[in-house]
């Protein structure tokens, strides 16, 4: 396989400075570059911003644009808030529940931990409106194997009635 894994998913911020404050105190992720430019690179259209990057333990980036110039909309307003969201993977329950308590300390609204069978998850939002995910990994290789094999069934009911099967041990039991 040629894609070896993820450099960055990049996002729009409200502030720049609040948003590398928010992921640097609260989530401890590095931040490690900001490239501020009136140009966009590949197209030439004026357009003043700032791109920065917090880099994460694999060394993988979230990366965010502040654009003070642009009045479109930070979020999408036709999608539900719940759908678009950025997962960041913890190492276990105890890490996640240290997170979730510092968020709760600085005055964020967490959710969970919600148990999706394949892993545990909490769920908050940022500044600028962008949820968050902190999931810890409980898939075992057994599950994963028989998720991967059921992946394609599963993919053509779906397509066919537009629904889900009925509920299975897969699907989240919120706690």
């Amino acid at each position: 396989m040629g894609i070896s894994g993820l450099h960055h998913a990049a996002y729009r911020c409200k502030d720049a400075k609040e948003t590398v404050a928010f992921y640097t105190t609260l989530l401890d992720l590095d931040f490690n570059i900001a490239v501020a430019e009136n140009k966009v690179p590949s197209t030439g259209e004026f357009s003043p911003h700032i791109h920065i990057f917090l880099q994460l333990a694999d060394g993988s980036f979230v990366a965010f644009f502040e654009l003070p110039e642009d009045k479109g909309n930070m979020l999408d307003p036709e999608t539900p808030a719940w759908v678009q969201h950025l997962a960041l993977k913890v190492p276990d329950s105890e890490t996640q529940l240290k997170y979730k308590a510092r968020l709760e300390e600085a005055g964020v609204k967490v959710l969970g931990p919600t148990d999706h069978g394949i892993c545990k998850s909490i769920y908050f939002f940022d500044p600028s409106g962008h949820r968050l995910e902190l999931a810890v990994d409980t898939t075992s290789a057994d599950m994963a194997e028989t998720l991967r094999k059921a992946a394609p069934e599963t993919l053509d009911v779906w397509s066919r009635t537009k629904r889900a099967p009925d509920v299975d041990p897969m699907h989240a039991k919120a706690h």
